[in-house]
């Protein structure tokens, strides 16, 4: 069964023994965040702050900090398992025959049952400020680094449609809060929300934006997905949780939003505005440089009679962000594998904050196509920001670190193996001497051989002797070593 809400999603973590409520008074500004980070450095709970100093409204953070919290998140057995089903859905073969025709009508059904619906009423609705009476300081809002510029909203669902098409994009972008009804607007360039806004400035338009706070873990997750253009992310989220997202009309702008929301900030962004918005510690470990971004007006907050404000908390890995970059590596895996069938593969590390390592093994077929695959993943969607590409053979495993640095060491002559190339960059990469463009690095970390211009022999790896193991694994434990 879907979450009915974010409640139902935190009944279900107690269920599981995967949250603790701290009922300690503690501030918004830094100290739930510092609880938060030792909680997440030593793989902890999810935590409930009841008593949060100044409000009256509980923090829930941590709620996704674990592989075991994404499944519970996603109502699945394994991400592995899920990411086939995702498949199925974003590319869904055109039938050319009768027998795929009635293999689909299962698949058919399952998916009438998924698109977005509209209601009437809503419990995100359930209290209604406008104008003079809004004011953001009902939300318990975290500082959680002592150089932020201030409060930052960081789990936002942040919808907008492009003025031209009328296609609804849905993505999160931190929102740093400058007053009672104005925040800035992170949008990154290469992100949907900021491209419709692009579209809005050259129309010399006022983009319309609503922002859902809290709505059931499945929405929140596909915010967050990089999804085609074409596809809406309440349809993911509709796919996800096996039931409809319920969306309700905004009462100042013409947006729809979940209904089962905690809180939702409607406004607009004008064209041209720009306001100094950073620094912010962000999931690099660094602060984020402060930059001019547009300004968000909120002419509307709504919100339940009873609601939980969600936060995340982001900074040196492992934290929160991590599993759900996990998620997606896991999920959207066997769709880059449609299109680079060789490899077999990938892994994310942890380290590498989603977009500056990558471990690739392939199946190694011919000279050269390590490189090919290098320049492949940069030519991805959002594996164009990846700054380090190192590519070994498929009986690597690239899920243990330690294994793809010891092959990296042993397998690589730099002068023949490193690829330097140049592109895009994530937006918070501050190594490159420009923003947002600058230096990647491919390793090709294979075996070689003559076909690659390596005329020497290539050594065989240490393996043990089969029976040897088989004997000492069944006197094991007899040893009394562990």
């Amino acid at each position: 069964m879907a979450y009915k809400d974010l409640q139902d999603f935190v009944r279900a973590l107690e269920r599981q023994g995967e949250l603790r409520r701290v009922q300690t008074e503690l501030d918004p500004y830094l100290e739930i965040a510092e609880v938060t980070d030792r909680a997440s450095k030593k793989y902890g709970p999810a935590l409930l702050f009841e008593n949060v100093r100044g409000s009256r409204v509980p923090v829930l953070t941590n709620a996704f900090g674990s592989f075991g919290r994404m499944h519970l998140a996603l109502q699945c057995e394994s991400l592995d398992a899920l990411a086939e089903t995702v498949t199925e859905f974003i590319e869904m073969e055109r039938p050319d025959g009768i027998i795929k025709k009635l293999k689909l009508i299962p698949k058919l059904a399952k998916l009438a049952g998924i698109f977005p619906k509209e209601v009437g009423s809503a419990p995100c609705q359930q209290i209604v400020q406008t104008g003079d009476d809004v004011d953001l300081s009902v939300m318990p809002v975290l500082t959680t680094w002592p150089g932020d510029a201030g409060p930052f909203i960081t789990f936002p669902c942040v919808t907008t449609k492009n003025p031209e098409t009328g296609k609804r994009n849905t993505g999160m972008y931190r929102m740093q809060v400058f007053d009672k009804n104005t925040t800035g607007m992170h949008w990154h360039r290469h992100k949907g929300g900021a491209y419709h806004y692009h579209v809005a400035e050259k129309l010399g338009q006022r983009l319309p934006v609503a922002v859902a706070i809290g709505p059931d873990p499945a929405v929140t997750y596909s915010a967050t997905a990089p999804l085609p253009d074409d596809i809406d992310e309440f349809l993911l989220a509709g796919f996800l949780r096996g039931a409809p997202v319920e969306l309700v009309k905004c009462k100042t702008v013409d947006l729809e939003v979940p209904a089962n929301s905690q809180y939702v900030l409607e406004g607009y962004v004008d064209p041209g505005e720009r306001r100094r918005e950073g620094p912010f510690g962000d999931h690099t470990g660094y602060y984020s440089l402060a930059d001019d971004y547009p300004v968000f007006h909120v002419t509307a907050l709504t919100r339940r009679e009873d609601p939980i404000y969600p936060a995340t908390l982001v900074g040196p890995p492992p934290m929160e962000d991590c599993y759900m970059g996990k998620a997606t590596e896991r999920i959207f895996l066997p769709i880059i594998k449609k299109q680079l069938p060789e490899i077999v593969d990938m892994n994310l590390p942890l380290e590498g904050v989603f977009h500056n390592l990558c471990f690739v093994a392939i199946d190694k077929r011919y000279p050269g196509q390590a490189k090919k695959v290098m320049h492949a993943i940069w030519g991805l969607g959002q594996m164009m920001f990846t700054k380090i590409i190192v590519v070994v053979d498929k009986n690597v495993n690239v899920q243990n670190t330690s294994e793809v640095l010891w092959r990296l060491g042993n397998n690589v002559d730099p002068k023949r193996d490193i690829v330097i190339a140049e592109g895009p960059l994530d937006a918070l990469d501050h190594a490159s001497e420009h923003p947002h463009f600058g230096g990647k690095i491919g390793i090709d970390a294979t075996k070689k051989g003559p076909d690659d211009g390596h005329f020497r022999q290539w050594p065989d790896s240490l393996r043990m002797d089969a029976a040897v193991k088989a004997r000492i694994d069944a006197l094991w434990s007899g040893l009394g070593i562990e």
